[in-house]
């Protein structure tokens, strides 16, 4: 991680409901009405779960608020030692993946918060979350969740046009959450499993739920999975995914539910593996697919129930089109 000899440059910490933001809609609209997770303070799934010694995900909470306008500040704030929420404002130039430390809320101001160029990296990190901010550009990935690094939440981010991977998960973290993002046309969506050789490292982790992300026109690893489980798939809009949506490989568990998937030739992998990847098991219910040259989910043996780690709901899949179109992305919670 970046060392820096010099103090942050604090400001007066504001409401931790603030920062981490509710959405802002007028009385009597159809946003209110829906349930409260589109205007989620916290996480769900396994972000959310109380393991590994960290209760939940709870970012920066308690800490300091700062606001980062340059890339100095960016990078100062994000190697410090300690609970912080980091607001970023208006557009940050980094290159690399740049790590992020443990205890950390790292969420755009507005609309128009991005980080370009570069990625965020989470190298034995935990409790950290990254809201509302766009990514563009990234020469490598945009974040990548690596060395065991648990409890962290990656949502309402939109991605476009990272050189690798969009959102990587891999070597052996877990509790991880990565829900309402846009996926804006990427190549290399969503990676869990670095590799077919890293059965050792990520055998029993890699436990991750996805839901009400927007794959829109991107191609492939809707995710991608080696060896994790459970990994939970659900209430995401697949949208004209020209390679495959899900990819269970190497013995890997994913359970995939109430997704709705348009013009998606092949929703699912499982049971012939995948490339160059052994078979994973995969299990599928209440998902919708439609439109031209749609296939269906391959199925493959019984996976371990999200529901062991938490409970959750289900949005009718009927309505997920419309749900994530109107709630992905930035710009949809207050900073």
């Amino acid at each position: 991680m970046r060392s820096s000899s010099r103090s942050p440059r604090w400001v007066p910490a504001v409401a931790l409901a603030l920062v981490l933001g509710a959405v802002t809609t007028p009385a009597g609209t159809a946003a209110e009405e829906r349930p409260a997770s589109r205007a989620e303070t916290s996480p769900t799934g396994f972000a959310a779960v109380d393991a590994l010694g960290q209760n939940g995900t709870t970012g920066g909470a308690g800490g300091p608020t700062v606001t980062a306008t340059t890339t100095e500040q960016f990078l100062e704030y994000i190697d410090t030692t300690g609970p912080l929420v980091i607001r970023v404002q208006g557009t940050i130039d980094i290159t690399s993946k740049q790590g992020v430390r443990p205890d950390k809320t790292i969420v755009g101001v507005g609309a128009s918060a991005v980080i370009n160029g570069g990625g965020l990296d989470f190298y034995r990190s935990h409790n950290v979350i990254v809201r509302n901010i766009r990514f563009t550009g990234a020469e490598d990935d945009a974040v990548n969740v690596g060395q065991e690094s648990h409890h962290i939440w990656i949502d309402h981010n939109e991605f476009v046009a990272p050189v690798d991977g969009a959102v990587d998960i891999v070597r052996g973290s877990q509790y991880v959450t990565v829900s309402w993002n846009w996926f804006n046309r990427t190549d290399k969506s969503m990676l869990l499993g670095h590799s077919d050789a890293g059965g050792g490292q990520d055998t029993g982790k890699l436990k991750v739920s996805i839901h009400h992300n927007f794959f829109d026109g991107s191609n492939q690893r809707h995710p991608r999975v080696r060896f994790g489980e459970p990994v939970h798939v659900y209430n995401n809009y697949y949208k004209g995914n020209a390679v495959y949506g899900v990819a269970s490989t190497m013995n890997a568990g994913v359970v995939v539910e109430g997704n709705y998937f348009e013009s998606v030739p092949h929703p699912c992998y499982s049971a012939g593996g995948y490339d160059e990847s052994g078979p994973g098991r995969l299990v599928q219910r209440g998902n919708v697919f439609t439109g031209a040259g749609t296939g269906a989910c391959e199925t493959n043996g019984t996976v371990t129930e999200p529901r062991t780690y938490y409970a959750y709901t289900l949005d009718p899949t009927t309505d997920v089109p419309s749900l994530v179109r109107a709630g992905a992305g930035v710009g949809k919670i207050g900073a």
